[in-house]
């Protein structure tokens, strides 16, 4: 599982209050935590007016990059603010993100060709999120025939299939799950990811909603997700999913992630 760590975004209030005070220390703890519990890769979310958000991207990186050198995901709706943060990262990360909607990759999609960056691609457009399954196997279809184009390899791109809310649409998970097996049986390089709080938005006790949701979307072939790498629950949650839909031979992914204590009650020193 590539986990992308999700606690620097500004649209978080506690972060949020960071930014606004430059609060160096508080930016610098939180790529440290993540980058110690093993994320992958590091999202950074400056979450502010679009004429601030590369000044503030740049501080943002800058700091993350002071303490880990754990790469960078650029996260902001805004393509043109994702790409001129690009020159800020000292090596290869993530866009997060691109869809079918407007210019997103036009203007992404040139700059990552011919380079190491991967990119997160949402299966929606110009229209919203389809409804349906195959509108958004259409979405993906015309997404990867734009990536061909550029020829940016399968292996780069880490689809979105896009969970909506349970409290509003009881299909969401098998939707979702659809979706993903059929993406998977394309272009089996191809990664697949998602956030985790969409999906339970509206219900009380979200978190096991989205514990139920990680485990059933990996069953589908999910194979990274935007989370909270801290969250020792969640963590043990990916290691036994694996294990029990065979991705973990011998279960040795798990034992070593309890051994090294990632999962699980804290152990004593």
């Amino acid at each position: 599982m590539i986990i992308i760590g999700e606690k620097i975004n500004g649209s978080i209030p506690s972060v949020g209050k960071a930014i606004a005070a430059r609060d160096a220390d508080w930016i610098r703890n939180l790529a440290r935590i993540q980058a110690e519990a093993g994320a992958d890769y590091l999202d950074v979310c400056a979450s502010v007016e679009e004429s601030r958000e590369v000044e503030t991207l740049k501080w943002l990186i800058d700091l993350v990059q002071e303490v880990t050198d754990v790469p960078i995901c650029i996260d902001s709706p805004s393509p043109r603010s994702c790409v001129a943060a690009m020159p800020f990262c000292k090596k290869p990360g993530i866009i997060n993100s691109v869809s079918l909607e407007g210019d997103k990759i036009d203007v992404v999609f040139p700059q990552i060709a011919g380079t190491g960056w991967g990119c997160v691609a949402l299966l929606c457009d110009g229209k919203g999120i389809p409804r349906t399954a195959e509108r958004r196997l259409e979405v993906f279809e015309a997404t990867l025939k734009r990536a061909e184009e550029f020829q940016i390899s399968a292996d780069r791109l880490y689809i979105d299939p896009l969970a909506v809310a349970l409290a509003t649409d009881q299909g969401a998970l098998t939707t979702f799950a659809e979706v993903t097996k059929a993406v998977r049986q394309r272009k089996p390089d191809i990664h697949i990811t998602s956030g985790l709080s969409n999906i339970s938005f509206g219900l009380p006790v979200r978190k096991a909603i989205n514990q139920a949701f990680l485990v059933l979307a990996i069953q589908a072939g999910m194979d990274s997700a935007i989370l909270d790498p801290t969250n020792r629950d969640m963590v043990g949650l990916i290691y036994a999913a694996e294990a029990l839909v065979g991705l973990d031979e011998d279960c040795m992914e798990y034992i070593s992630a309890y051994r090294d204590d990632r999962f699980g009650p804290v152990k004593e020193k």
